[in-house]
């Protein structure tokens, strides 16, 4: 045979590659401590002042301040400025109501986000308390926060190593050895098998010894460390979430016309009023602004809301889903990618024993035999432990054995693994013929040396290691001299997929939700995990997202069309999340570890997974507890209803809002009528209550993510506001012209010749006719499609029976009897009503578009997004254009093989 034949069936190397901090040169002449003797007590003192203490910064947030900060933002101000009114013109019942409101808002608010824990907390709680160290030659016990870099530490099985530490390769009582250790850093990495390190190699702070003992020198401490970088990412990543902004985006629009107008309104009344003079005429015109203001102010829109995401989180409970930040409720309707972390969220976090490849002649209970009697009993290490476990499964002679024993066979001796061998090694008597014969498991380079070489044991490796596949050779030696090996084949192990995970993805890509994998193990295993799931295996190798030769938006590009990222640390899964949010699309990230941490606060919706950290509960927005993503398929779905129900409520009231400014102002500014403060107050505070109902009524769920679509909101509201008005203006002509009710202009209330019955007959049809439009606007379909449940239905018609009450049969110095008539001709007329807007509100729905939004309300961003768009369709119909030219010869060609 060639060398160069030799040379293509050699065994492939597929070396982990880990992310190593470069050190300065400063740095590292700090590390050159003795290892006998250690730092002295006044140098660790010096450097405890030069790299500060080894642990977390901590920064607490005022309680006080932290509720006073409810009090921000476009509609609290508005609110507030409305109260400071009330109090200057002494309306105390006006003050009082708008006041309570306020605070109502505040609690809701304050009380759901103390709810949540602290990130950072938890990522001290994962930090070694205790050390031991090296000092003025002495081996002592000290606090790991007092460690500085260049202190010599003793890291043992079963520590968790307190700060990033370079392996010296030296015992604890300073011989050498030639033992590496085994780490276990997947909470921290999110690799899903520990990590042999050796001299020179760096054990990360908060990563678990599971083998061996060494010295190690300290490297960095504090937020310097790999875990403090993630710390530290968790501490910047303080955003205004997406629910936020778009209250604050409605809120400032609804602010905006309403001052806009009252101003207006009130300058006309300062120039038009000559009844009263000086500062009578100001506290008089301000009256009865305020009224119109208080009316018209959407209070209620953020408490409704907020009732609304509770009701829903309370749902998700039942469901296994706590939400700990209530406006998650919202986002996660709107989520259109899910990057989920690979170990312990989509895999099992469980090395478990996979198909073996055999060589002629043996079986796969004949290897897991032969393996499981190679197998250290007792080891703490993962390989071994899904070794015992599978032939414990799967080989019926284990599985039958009380004990670790395998009957019909003794181990009369034993080689443990070692770094040099590679391989354990076991002599077997055959208690049944008196037979004794030698196996061995190992490296897969080493037991092919061992049995002489072999070609297809050397492509059966490479193929399994392009997989992503660990495997161990198992060889035996039954001759009578026990020194001819025998190949039985390779014993492979994976972690892998939860039984539920690749049924959950694809009910994910049903509901229009992509999801991405993010894993901090090799490309090939990500590729290999993606291809069980049912993904496609388009992986991104982690590194080329901070790649200085390729422009950002490139960069944001191959992650929007990544299936998945592989080799990560926390800075990658942080920096996925921001580029993908830098597309304006909303993510949501799943996570157990503290590698996930940054990444979970980061993401719009952070969602912490059965079995996780403390530190990713603690910076998650919604935390699973139920194994695996199942229920996460669940919370989209509950999500989605409460979206649809948030969104009605908003189409409602910014249309009644806009209705009422609209009216009011030309009713003013041309008529100079008025309704009194009292009936304004009976209409926001009685219809505001009943839609807080809505929490609990039925949903049309779409199956696909939500939008807010602000423009079409905006626009559809004005549409049906503009045809309220009309109506209200029917109304108002009707019952003054045709009917001959008087306005009462200039004449005091309770004075001879006050008449109420126009202002009666328009506090029913303002109260009612707007009120009912909310039945339209629960959803974007017909309100047939989807009727409203028995709770929402009687709770609405029930307030307007209310009014329809006290307009009918009037109530003393409040409203005055109109009769029957009157009532059920208004009530009927706005059910009737409802339904033509329904037919407006459908077809505006139907026929809207981005490129409608972007003409209505034309942004820079919007214009950009819309050209981008545009370029993109001539693009795509170029591709399926070729494509169908390629497809045109296919039907020709089958003929031709037929024939």
């Amino acid at each position: 045979m060639s060398s160069k034949e030799k040379k293509e069936v050699e065994l492939e190397d597929h070396e982990h590659q880990e992310v190593e901090d470069k050190i300065p040169p400063e740095l590292e002449a700090l590390l050159q401590t003795d290892h006998t003797t250690g730092l002295t007590t006044e140098e660790a003192q010096r450097r405890l002042e030069q790299f500060g203490r080894n642990e977390l910064p901590e920064k607490k947030t005022n309680p006080f301040l932290k509720f006073l900060s409810y009090f921000t933002g476009s509609i609290a101000f508005l609110i507030e400025v409305a109260c400071i009114l009330s109090a200057v013109v002494q309306d105390w019942l006006n003050f009082g109501i708008i006041l309570g409101l306020l605070f109502v808002n505040a609690i809701i608010g304050f009380v759901e986000e103390a709810r949540a824990e602290s990130a950072l907390d938890a990522l001290k709680q994962t930090l070694a308390l205790k050390s031991r160290a090296w000092r003025d030659g002495k081996l002592v016990e000290i606090d790991s926060a007092e460690l500085v870099p260049g202190d010599i530490i003793v890291i043992r099985l079963g520590d968790i190593i307190p700060a990033d530490s370079r392996l010296l390769g030296i015992g604890v009582t300073g011989e050498a050895t030639e033992h590496d250790l085994s780490i276990d850093q997947s909470a921290l990495t999110g690799e899903s098998l520990p990590q042999t390190k050796g001299k020179g190699k760096i054990a990360y702070s908060s990563s678990i010894v599971k083998q061996g003992q060494m010295l190690g020198v300290v490297v960095k401490t504090g937020v310097n460390t790999y875990i403090g970088r993630a710390a530290n990412l968790i501490s910047i990543t303080n955003e205004q979430g997406h629910f936020q902004k778009i209250v604050n985006t409605i809120g400032n629009f609804l602010v905006v016309i309403t001052v806009i107008m009252v101003i207006i309104i009130f300058i006309y009344l300062l120039v038009t009023d000559k009844s009263t003079g000086g500062k009578n005429k100001v506290l008089e015109a301000l009256r009865k602004v305020l009224v119109i203001t208080v009316a018209a102010i959407p209070v209620g829109l953020p408490t409704v809301l907020s009732v609304t995401m509770a009701v829903g989180a309370n749902q998700l409970a039942k469901k296994q889903v706590i939400v700990k930040r209530l406006t998650a409720v919202e986002e996660m309707a709107s989520v259109s990618i899910l990057c989920s972390d690979k170990t312990g969220t989509l895999t099992l976090n469980e090395l478990t024993f996979d198909e073996p490849w055999l060589t002629e002649g043996y079986t796969k209970e004949e290897i897991l035999l032969y393996s499981y009697l190679a197998a250290e009993q007792g080891a703490n290490d993962p390989i071994e432990s899904a070794v015992r476990f599978a032939a414990k499964r799967d080989q019926p002679l284990v599985r039958d054995s009380p004990d670790h024993n395998v009957p019909g066979y003794k181990v009369s001796s034993f080689l443990p693994f070692n770094s040099t061998s590679k391989m354990t090694q076991a002599t077997i008597t055959n208690t049944n013929d008196g037979t004794v014969f030698k196996v061995a498991k190992g490296a897969p380079q080493v037991m092919i040396r061992l049995c002489g070489g072999s070609d297809d044991a050397v492509h059966a490796v490479n193929s399994l290691a392009r997989r992503g596949l660990r495997c161990l050779g198992v060889a035996i030696a039954n001759d009578p001299t026990m020194e001819k090996w025998e190949l039985i084949g390779m014993v492979t192990f994976l972690d892998p997929p939860r039984p539920d995970s690749a049924e959950t993805i694809a009910r994910c890509q049903d509901m229009g939700v992509t999801v991405k994998m993010i894993t901090g193990d090799q490309l090939v295993i990500a590729k290999e995990v993606c291809a069980r799931l049912g993904m496609e295996r388009a992986i991104l190798d982690a590194h080329k997202l901070i790649d200085e030769t390729v422009s950002e938006e490139e960069i944001a590009r191959r992650c929007e069309h990544a299936d998945g990222f592989a080799q990560v640390i926390p800075e990658h899964k942080y920096r996925v999340v921001e580029l993908l949010q830098n597309k304006g699309l909303l993510v949501g990230m799943t996570g157990d570890g503290v590698n996930d941490a940054p990444a979970l606060k980061k993401a719009n919706v952070g969602i912490a997974v059965h079995g996780c950290t403390d530190a990713a509960r603690s910076a998650a927005d919604i935390v699973l507890l139920a194994p695996g993503l199942s229920t996460i398929c669940d919370g989209i779905m509950t999500s989605r209803a409460i979206f649809q129900r948030m969104r009605s409520y908003a189409l409602y009231r910014i249309t009644s809002t806009i209705h009422f400014l609209i009216f009011f102002f030309i009713v003013t500014m041309v008529y100079k009528w008025q309704m009194r403060a009292i009936l304004l107050i009976f209409i926001a505070v009685l219809n505001d209550a009943a839609t807080l109902v809505i929490s609990v009524d039925n949903a049309q769920i779409s199956r696909r993510p939500d939008k807010w679509r602000i423009g079409q909101l905006i626009t559809l509201s004005f549409l049906l506001a503009i045809f309220l008005t009309a109506m209200s203006f029917a109304h108002f002509f009707i019952a003054r012209d045709v009917f001959g009710f008087p306005m009462n202009i200039g004449i005091e209330e309770g004075k001879e010749g006050y008449d109420w019955r126009l202002e009666t007959v328009m506090y029913l049809h303002i109260s009612s006719c707007p009120h009912f439009v909310i039945f339209s606007t629960r959803l974007p379909g017909f309100f047939w499609e989807n009727l409203p449940s028995i709770t929402f239905t009687i709770a609405i018609l029930g307030t307007q029976i209310f009014a329809m009450l006290m307009s009918i049969f009037g109530i003393p110095h409040i409203t005055h009897a109109i009769g029957w008539g009157w009532g059920w001709a208004i009530i009927g007329i706005s059910l009737a009503y409802f339904m033509v807007l329904d037919v407006v509100k459908v077809f505006v729905i139907r026929t809207w578009s981005f490129e409608m939004t972007a003409k209505l309300w034309p942004t820079k961003a919007r214009k950009e997004k819309l050209a981008k768009r545009r370029a993109e369709a001539i693009v795509q119909a170029r591709i399926h254009a070729n494509l169908e030219k390629i497809k045109e010869p296919m039907p020709t060609v089958h003929e031709a093989r037929k024939k």
